[in-house]
């Protein structure tokens, strides 16, 4: 039980390890102070481009995968390793520590992202099929509304939906990517409300449909 706890710790506190504000070390900038102040990719995407977005994304998807896959299964001196029988929900627990870490990250006042990076590293090492379809659906709805946030939730609530048809090998997933969906809403309830007043901003070069219509 020690190493349980000790795993979902380390768990949480690489999920705190925030991709914007390491790669904003670098450039000089701390998004934090742009934009919507979120410390997510979107928002480093519309305050400093594609380019430091990409960074961002790649270290908050790394921190979801790396504690799934690799924390999980980490070798702690003097403490016996974690039952195989119960590995699955080990690496489940430690993805739910990543994600939270992302969102709440110790290291910075526990104001950070909205806990999407992490969870697609998480899904990525328990159920790629089902992530490959979730991002092709965040994909489609962004070409037709442009709104990243919504393609987020939308992505995020097909997940659950997907696990109960598609078989996926780790039997404690459905059981986390329901309330991760709901937790994914309420990280975005920013979001809802800016698109009920008509304040969201869009992605409109994503727009593809709407910009051949006009054009």
């Amino acid at each position: 039980m020690v190493g349980y706890i000790i795993k979902i710790i380390l768990s949480y506190l690489l999920g705190s390890v925030s991709g914007s504000l390491i790669a904003g070390k670098f450039k000089g900038v701390d998004i934090r102070k742009m934009g919507s102040g979120n410390a997510g990719g979107t928002n480093a995407f519309r305050t400093q481009g594609a380019g430091f977005a990409a960074v961002v994304i790649l270290i908050d998807v790394a921190k979801g995968f790396i504690a799934t896959v690799y924390v999980a299964y980490l070798t702690i001196p003097f403490i016996t390793g974690p039952d195989p029988a119960h590995i699955n929900l080990l690496m489940i627990l430690c993805g739910v520590a990543a994600v939270v870490g992302h969102v709440y990250p110790v290291y910075f006042g526990f104001k950070g992202g909205k806990g999407a990076g992490a969870a697609i590293g998480v899904v990525l090492a328990i159920a790629p099929t089902i992530l490959l379809i979730a991002v092709f659906i965040w994909i489609i709805n962004l070409v037709i509304t442009g709104f990243v946030g919504l393609g987020t939730i939308i992505a995020a609530v097909s997940i659950p939906v997907m696990s109960i048809f598609l078989s996926v090998d780790n039997i404690y997933f459905p059981y986390f990517a329901f309330p991760l969906a709901v937790f994914i809403i309420y990280t975005h309830r920013s979001n809802i409300k800016r698109m009920i007043e008509g304040n969201e901003n869009r992605f409109e070069k994503a727009r593809i449909f709407h910009r051949a219509k006009n054009s």
